[in-house]
């Protein structure tokens, strides 16, 4: 019942509060692995393993067509991962500066990985989410496409970097493929790049430009699919079949497992976190085949 003299609030806007509550409410809670853990099971798979969740709506003929588990910790080692990512005092996350050329990047001795993919992939925003536990470290996220220009490089403690390379495609810098391809081709400190695909449109013609770039320079590299939460499960589905043909049949470097992640739910980030902490060589296996952190 409404007040005297107050206007009944529109039920759209009280349906569109509720969705951002919502939001809200998935950006500030699943950061950590440790509130993923007091999920109900269906819903802490989804965040957790997101791939294996959408493998659940196939066809049993269908599921075997994604690579699903070929990377696949615990729990357990996600949990232990996420120090990596952890700001405290002994471990600085911190931005170092950045570079149009690779004589002008930092020269460090650390593991280092890259985040490459078209303008208004998310690539900003996913950075951001991987440092979420690290919130005095700026990554700039811009609703205009392009807004990353130079290679910029983030510290992430004693265990590696990472660098945040300009987009590709829309607003790209003149001198993207020099700039890039310099990199790509001669940082000998490189150990994974990640090539970013936006899920609700697949890979694009201007994904060929970095794919090229792995594939002829023999580069380890991954696919990252984000924006999941933009998409019906169906449509979602479709697109990571189609992308999964394609890495399996059109590829050579690339890691087959792909990742799908949500910077906005945290869906598949904490999967991510633990891949990149594994192969920068800060997860080690010990003799029962668990992960353990590297100190």
């Amino acid at each position: 019942m409404t007040a005297p003299g107050l206007r009944p609030i529109p039920r759209k806007l009280l349906e569109l509060t509720g969705a951002l509550r919502r939001v809200n409410r998935a950006c500030s809670t699943f950061q950590t692995v440790a509130e993923v853990l007091r999920l109900p099971k269906r819903q802490m798979t989804k965040l957790a393993f997101p791939l294996q969740e959408l493998q659940r709506h196939l066809t049993p003929d269908a599921r075997l067509d994604l690579h699903v588990k070929i990377f696949d910790p615990s729990l357990e080692d996600i949990s232990k991962a996420e120090s990596v990512f952890t700001a405290t005092g002994r471990n600085r996350i911190e931005y170092l500066s950045s570079a149009v050329r690779l004589d002008h990047a930092p020269d460090l001795a650390h593991p280092e990985v890259c985040f490459i993919g078209r303008s208004n992939v998310g690539k900003s925003s996913l950075i951001k989410a991987l440092f979420a536990l690290a919130p005095e470290v700026e990554v700039r996220v811009s609703k205009k496409p392009g807004h990353t220009k130079k290679m910029n490089f983030f510290k992430v403690g004693k265990y590696f970097t990472l660098v945040d390379m300009p987009g590709y495609g829309y607003r790209a810098p003149e001198d993207f493929v020099d700039m890039v391809e310099t990199y790509l081709k001669e940082r000998r400190n490189l150990m994974r790049t990640f090539l970013l695909v936006d899920s609700v449109v697949g890979i694009q013609k201007t994904d060929s430009i970095a794919i090229g770039m792995c594939e002829e320079f023999s580069l380890p590299y991954v696919m990252v699919l984000t924006k999941i939460d933009k998409s019906s499960k169906g449509h979602l589905l479709k697109q990571v079949l189609q992308i999964q043909k394609f890495v399996d049949s059109e590829t050579q470097g690339c890691f087959p497992q792909l990742f799908p992640v949500s910077s906005v739910t945290y869906s598949g980030i904490h999967l991510l976190r633990c891949f990149i902490a594994d192969i920068t060589g800060n997860l080690k296996t010990d003799g029962f085949g668990q992960l353990e952190l590297n100190t």
